[in-house]
Formats: C-alpha cells, structure tokens, sequence
C-alpha cells in the first residue's frame, strides 16, 4: 500500500506569499474554507462577531480534521458583514447590501480558485433569510462562471438541520441556547453569563413570521434581540455542536473529492 502523503492545516492570513506559493504546490487535494459571519446583535450577553466567531472556529477545527486526511487544508479569515436587516433596529448591528455581500464572497472563492485551490468551500452561522439566500446566489453564480461546484454548506436545509439540536431545529434560536453554548465553548470571556443566566426562556415561532411576511427581531416580538433559551447553554453542549458542524463540512468536502 502507498504512504499517505500528510496533510496540512494553515491559517491563510498568517502566511507570507513565499510560503503561500511552495504550499500550493503540493500534490495533495487543496481545500479553501471561508467563514462568513456577521456584526449584528445577538442578545444583551453575546458579542456582535458571534457569528463570525462560530464561523472561524468551525472552519479551523474542519480543516485540521482534512489535514489528517491527507489534505492541504486553509483556513481563511473570516468575512465579517453580511445582509443584516433583522437586526437593523438595534445598535452595532451592521448591514451591507446583498450585491455587496454577494460581490464580496463570490470575488473571495473566485479568486482561491484562481490560486490554484481544487475546493472553496463556504460556511456561515448567520441565519437571516436574506443572507442564505445570497449565499445560494454565490453558489450558483460560482458554478455558472468556473463549471465547478461552490461547496456551501447550508445548515438551514432540513437534512443538516436534523443532525443539529433541538432548539435549532425549533428555529427559535438567535442567542439563545444554541449558540450561547457555542460561545462558551469558542470564547467564554465574551460571554456576559450573568446576564445570560437572568434572561428567561423566550419561543418565537421565526419560520411562522417569516411565512407572515416579518422581516426584524422587533416585528417577531424579540426586544431584546434574543429567542430560545440562553440560561441553560453549556460549554460542553457548545463543544459537542462545533463537532458536528466541523464533521458536516469535512463531509461536504470528503464527497465532493470522492
């Protein structure tokens, strides 16, 4: 049997260009892994970069997983603004236009293509309809331009959602349970937790208002831009989820490779 050729992880903004250009000449499959978050608020108990931060940390753990398949795997920094306007109404919450934010993605996977990259592939933990939806206009465009498939991988489709939580299957999880554990589990010193422990439990129906035509965290009854559970988040429940998330990329690219 051949030796496996070994694998490597790299963090793609912390390496100089003379490197940059002895990795991509590899032979093993090179993968491009692009997280694209957020600024908006997320509860009075998380930070604005939440998405951004669970983005970058399921990129990492991902690549180093396909670095121990024998891939040369790069971790690229993250895009930090993304269509928000359901979050308009609440200070530091920072919206950009969906062409801009298409523009802005699609220019990044065009361009690690270019590079010489066998695989882009696109993760994001924000959820607001409008920016999924430019994310599947990136993926389409991308595919229209080069012939080769965008890796995105989308966890509001309902066969990657069954593998995540209740709660966010439920829907009714924007700084709630779900990705307070996910923060604890990141970056525990950006979680205000006492604030976190005093809020209670608060269900709201998102994909009903959605259908109804609402379009902001205010019209869906969230005041104080959280819903779902966020006293009962842990870091190990936080742990377990960037696991799963991390393993359903790997997937996406262990498939598109096979």
């Amino acid at each position: 049997m051949a030796e496996q050729t070994p694998g490597l992880y790299v963090r793609f903004a912390e390496l100089s260009y003379p490197e940059v250009e002895r990795l991509l000449a590899l032979p093993q499959p090179k993968i491009a892994l692009l997280p694209v978050g957020s600024t908006e608020a997320h509860g009075p108990h998380l930070p604005l970069a939440t998405d951004s931060l669970i983005g970058e940390a399921v990129v990492d753990r991902a690549a180093g997983e396909l670095a121990a398949r024998g891939h040369f795997a790069a971790a690229l920094p993250p895009i930090h603004y993304a269509v928000t306007e359901w979050a308009r109404d609440f200070a530091g919450s920072t919206s950009i236009g969906a062409e801009a934010a298409i523009g802005l993605v699609l220019g990044t996977c065009r361009a690690m293509r270019a590079m010489g990259f066998d695989r882009v592939v696109v993760f994001t933990a924000h959820l607001e309809p409008d920016h999924i939806a430019s994310l599947r206009e990136v993926a389409r465009r991308y595919q229209a331009e080069t012939g080769d498939a965008l890796l995105f991988v989308d966890t509001t489709r309902r066969a990657l959602a069954a593998r995540l939580t209740p709660e966010f299957q439920s829907g009714s999880c924007h700084a709630g349970r779900y990705e307070t554990s996910l923060v604890l589990a990141i970056r525990p010193d950006l979680v205000r937790m006492d604030l976190a422990a005093a809020l209670p439990e608060h269900t709201v129906p998102l994909a009903e208002h959605i259908r109804a035509g609402k379009r902001g965290f205010l019209e869906c009854d969230m005041p104080r831009a959280y819903c779902g559970a966020p006293a009962a988040a842990t870091a190990e429940e936080g742990r377990e989820i960037l696991e799963t998330l991390a393993t359903l990329v790997v997937e996406a690219v262990v498939a598109s490779l096979a």
